[in-house]
């Protein structure tokens, strides 16, 4: 029997909210199962624009495998501007980080962006709706930890927000992006918008993976649920590695579930 060209891949790169996960929530059972079973066959990949702490508490706190299969599994957290790897625990191998004059320039074009156009905010938000994660700064119009207080209720109001305030969201973006021309704002998840130094999105992770593990694009499938037009996971694109987009981790599954039979 032929192998299916998916089946050739060596590496998958996963986006991890929305693709992996719903938005801000754990992994769940039957999705960490069908990723350990990849493991014992792929090497995996995960890039999210989330940080490291975030990785850990929706992501590998859900895993429950043996450690020497942790060596197949790589974490491109912040948009891969750091990378960790399994050595006997998570070991950090690079991390880039923004200075403090730059978090005080993208919180600033922000502020002006929201009196520019009258932005009224939700009535109530849960955390920081704006978080310096490092090497960028997020906007998360419920704030970051609603998921986290509400639960489900909270991936509802997301999802709301989203289909309310789609195009608002891509016009913050775009303004911005307009007034920090050494960096990049990109629309992200359902609610918000990363603010990264010039160059640094998907492609450039996606290139940071290849440079780092040693294994060409063409050995790489990526899969990502906004890999639409204007979407985070788009910018993948532009390094010619094969896509497949999902809807959700419903989706996504069914991917895994393919390469794992071929």
């Amino acid at each position: 029997m032929n192998q299916s060209p998916l089946a050739k891949k060596s590496l998958i790169v996963f986006d991890l909210d929305g693709t992996l996960t719903p938005s801000k929530s754990n992994l769940e059972p039957d999705m960490s199962a069908a990723l350990g079973a990849l493991l014992t066959k792929k090497k995996v990949a995960v890039i999210g624009g989330g940080s490291f702490r975030q990785f850990k508490k929706q992501f590998l706190a859900q895993l429950k495998y043996p450690k020497p299969l942790l060596s197949n599994l790589f974490l491109f957290p912040t948009t891969a501007t750091a990378f960790y790897r399994y050595r006997g625990g998570w070991k950090k191998v690079y991390g880039f980080t923004l200075s403090k004059n730059e978090v005080r320039a993208i919180k600033k074009a922000f502020a002006e962006v929201f009196k520019q156009i009258n932005y009224v905010p939700p009535q109530k938000t849960y955390g920081k709706v704006l978080e310096n994660r490092g090497s960028q700064v997020t906007f998360s119009a419920l704030g970051q930890d609603v998921v986290a207080i509400l639960g489900k209720k909270g991936i509802r109001m997301k999802e709301a927000w989203k289909r309310d305030n789609a195009l608002l969201k891509m016009k913050i973006a775009r303004l911005v992006q307009e007034k920090l021309p050494k960096f990049e704002a990109h629309a992200a998840a359902f609610t918000s918008i990363d603010v990264t130094k010039r160059g640094i999105d998907k492609a450039y992770g996606v290139r940071q993976i290849k440079k780092t593990l040693k294994i060409p694009i063409s050995k790489m499938l990526f899969i990502g649920d906004a890999l639409y037009r204007g979407g985070n996971d788009e910018a993948a694109k532009k390094t010619g590695i094969e896509c497949v987009a999902v809807k959700g981790p419903a989706d996504t599954k069914k991917i895994i579930r393919q390469l794992i039979a071929d």
